[in-house]
């Protein structure tokens, strides 16, 4: 009787974990990163939909494991040691997969980190756990930083795209090269054994038994100078072609980066719940699948409403903006899921989309639109925490 309930009440925190996956798949992780991209008009919305599935599917399997684990047992601290109870994680993932959902239908990007970590740092302070104050610095000192540098980046690379000194065909290139430097020293669970993480930089430097900082610094390198040579290539051909094909390829790049972020959110509360009996021996890889899928399964069936929201309401945004705006959305997200810290997607690919309009001059951006954005984010923040509280106080009084 006592082995029903407990496979009863995994299956239900389960399907909740799976609720907020596909919330996430529709509305964070598979709107924003094809956004710009879509609003250049290099993509459609359903293929970018499609695209994005597929590849947050990818993210989530190779990168999902530092995020996951942050929000599995980092957010909240248990003397007694353990983690969330299985009713907690319930009562976490649907009040923050109901919120994201809300947002979702009603036009507006909630900020699905924000959601989730007030949501599961409610419920761990109403089962007596004490605050992990060292992480909320982390993150709030990310969350706060996120528009400014975003932003600023974004506007940066915007403003040297239309400056009239810079020379295009050569300054794209050279962020392409950037951008494949940065992508060699991006860390995958395949590229070292066990559950250890490595760069394909690190992993062949391994591989050849070489002195790892020159080694890894010379491959770096060499993938930078790769990336931007066949770009080079590629905008001497066609100049507007080539523009095209690196949008794309950042998106892709971002929408990698979103699932293995954004599957931790998914996840996180479920956790603790698989580290004993029969479930302990599912490896982190089937649980990042299982998430994997459901922001699959989002992706393609919700993200079309929001990736043109995201792309058609905030700003109206030309190939150059689009690339200013992806860059460091992709660079944000990696460090992000490389320290383990849990970010909106939303945050990041809006305050970019602002940036480069900024630099831009032309492109409008609404302000009541973006007004109403940040108290959405600010109050779902609030909102996660005080409900998941409560509702979970109110159920321990009546057990």
């Amino acid at each position: 009787m006592v082995a029903t309930s407990v496979l009863v009440t995994l299956v239900i925190a389960s399907v909740a974990s799976l609720f907020m996956a596909w919330a996430i798949g529709a509305g964070s992780s598979g709107s924003t990163p094809f956004a710009p991209a879509v609003g250049a008009n290099a993509i459609s919305v359903m293929r970018a939909g499609f695209l994005v599935g597929i590849l947050g599917l990818a993210g989530a399997v190779l990168q999902g494991a530092n995020v996951t684990e942050t929000v599995g047992s980092g957010l909240v601290v248990f003397p007694s040691g353990g983690g969330l109870s299985a009713v907690a994680a319930i009562i976490a993932l649907l009040t923050a997969a109901v919120l994201v959902a809300i947002g979702i239908f009603t036009g507006y990007p909630i900020a699905t980190a924000f959601t989730v970590t007030g949501a599961v740092v409610g419920v761990g302070l109403a089962m007596g756990g004490e605050p992990a104050t060292a992480k909320y610095v982390e993150i709030v000192s990310l969350w706060v930083a996120v528009p400014f540098v975003g932003g600023g980046m974004a506007f940066a690379v915007a403003w040297l795209l239309r400056h009239e000194a810079t020379e295009e065909g050569r300054l794209v290139p050279l962020l392409a090269g950037v951008v494949g430097a940065i992508l060699a020293n991006v860390e995958f669970v395949l590229l070292a054994p066990g559950d250890e993480q490595a760069s394909v930089a690190r992993a062949i430097a391994r591989s050849l038994d070489a002195p790892p900082l020159p080694t890894t610094a010379a491959i770096t390198l060499g993938c930078g100078a790769v990336a931007a040579a066949l770009l080079y290539r590629d905008v001497r051909a066609d100049e507007a072609a080539g523009q095209r094909h690196f949008l794309l390829v950042l998106g892709g790049l971002v929408a990698f980066s979103a699932g293995g972020s954004q599957v931790g959110l998914a996840l996180g509360p479920l956790l603790p719940l698989l580290g004993t009996g029969p479930t302990a021996a599912i490896p982190i890889t089937g649980v990042l699948l299982f998430g994997g899928v459901g922001l699959l399964i989002g992706s393609w069936t919700g993200a079309p409403r929001m990736i043109k929201a995201l792309a058609q309401d905030y700003s109206s945004l030309g190939p150059r903006r689009s690339i200013a705006a992806l860059i460091p959305s992709f660079v944000i997200a990696q460090t992000a899921v490389f320290f383990g810290i849990p970010v909106s997607f939303n945050e990041i690919i809006v305050s970019a989309i602002v940036g480069s309009g900024a630099a831009a001059g032309g492109g409008e951006v609404s302000r009541e639109k973006m007004g109403k954005t940040v108290l959405a984010w600010a109050g779902s923040l609030a909102l996660a925490f005080g409900l998941s509280y409560g509702v979970f106080a109110a159920v321990s009084l009546l057990r």
